[in-house]
């Protein structure tokens, strides 16, 4: 076995075997500081409520996002089958992990490959990092496109991670470059994504800046990838351990960056990072996102088979559907523009960074 694939099964079974211990100990989303005004006089009917989303153009029946977890070792072809079949059943978008290991070691490709076999209409979304990418190039993204016949190319961010990992890079200049020659020469649209430390407005405005057209904050609050890497090196390399220690309060909470990132207006914002249930679902649309993604409450429902991964979904929306009635918001287009209010850290955090919020139309 490689190091990729052995760090990835590394990664599936720690995700599993730690539970809600492999999410932030202290630091939460801080949607529970965000109240939705609620409407007693809704003037609608359950079945008029429509949970309809649109992506790049494409519409889906839901604004949720299975979010790219893993490929690159043989149990992660079954996850990735369960996690296709599910999304093409609901009609939802879905990513898969880094596809780095495929690249490099071309028996792993079925790892990836067998989401777009079992889900040949789904829209599917690849994956690298910006490491990668900065290294290899266009090139490299085009092969991890071809790889899955991808709809569109996640890039994602995590130098937090990257520090921590023994195996991880130090370097992380050229990204922002290799972005932009990117969204230039690649065919299908690129999300930019970071892997649950959030991203920051003036990050997105460089983003958008090179061409980015869709951002996906993965904010702090939910699964913790210092704490992760921290438990794969520790009784192996003190000092790493220490470090992902210290920094296992580090990031952005969720609705913080979603607020940071919808500042920018013509931006398709998919919130995830803690995302477990659909009144957070509705709090995050409503902040100023268009879609959400979850990833780590679907991994063990993956392992047992599609229908427990769809069970999830149609709670999340049926949840999401209730918080819409109850602010009269007949489409999700309704609920981006409903009235909330901010209490404790989150207005304190608008507040010093000068971020609008209720801001009516979008």
């Amino acid at each position: 076995m490689g190091d990729i694939e052995e760090r990835k099964r590394d990664h599936i079974s720690l995700c599993l075997d730690l539970g809600d211990e492999a999410e932030f100990a202290e630091k939460t989303t801080w949607f529970e500081h965000v109240e939705l005004i609620h409407d007693a006089l809704p003037e609608l009917s359950w079945d008029e409520v429509s949970l309809e989303a649109s992506l790049f153009g494409r519409r889906f029946s839901y604004p949720i996002l299975i979010e790219g977890m893993t490929g690159g070792t043989r149990e992660a072809y079954e996850i990735n089958r369960s996690l296709a079949e599910a999304a093409e059943k609901l009609n939802i978008p879905m990513g898969v992990g880094s596809q780095r290991a495929g690249i490099e070691n071309p028996s792993l490709v079925e790892t990836y490959s067998i989401a777009r076999k079992a889900a040949p209409r789904c829209f599917i979304i690849g994956n690298l990092s910006g490491v990668e990418i900065a290294a290899h190039g266009v090139a490299y993204a085009e092969r991890a496109v071809e790889m899955i016949e991808a709809d569109a190319l996640a890039i994602h961010l995590n130098v937090l991670q990257e520090v921590i990992q023994p195996e991880g890079s130090k370097s992380f200049k050229g990204i922002l470059r290799a972005i932009e020659v990117i969204c230039d020469k690649l065919d299908v649209p690129v999300i930019v994504k970071e892997v649950g430390f959030g991203i920051s407005r003036e990050v997105a405005k460089r983003l958008v800046g090179a061409g980015v057209r869709a951002i996906d904050v993965a904010g702090a609050g939910g699964t913790n990838w210092a704490k992760i890497e921290g438990e794969r090196v520790k009784g192996l390399n003190v000092v790493k351990a220490r470090i992902a220690e210290l920094y296992s309060e580090w990031g952005i909470p969720t609705a913080a960056s979603i607020l940071e990132v919808s500042e920018i207006r013509g931006l398709e914002v998919i919130a995830s990072g803690g995302i477990r249930d659909g009144l957070q679902a509705a709090k995050a649309i409503a902040l100023g996102a268009c879609f959400v993604g979850m990833a780590r409450p679907l991994l063990k429902p993956a392992l047992k088979g599609p229908e427990y991964v769809e069970n999830v979904i149609i709670r999340v929306a049926e949840e999401l559907r209730i918080a819409m009635l109850l602010t009269g918001s007949k489409t999700i287009k309704d609920l981006r523009n409903c009235k909330y209010v901010l209490l404790g850290p989150l207005r304190e955090w608008a507040l010093q960074r000068v971020l609008k919020t209720n801001r009516g139309q979008r």
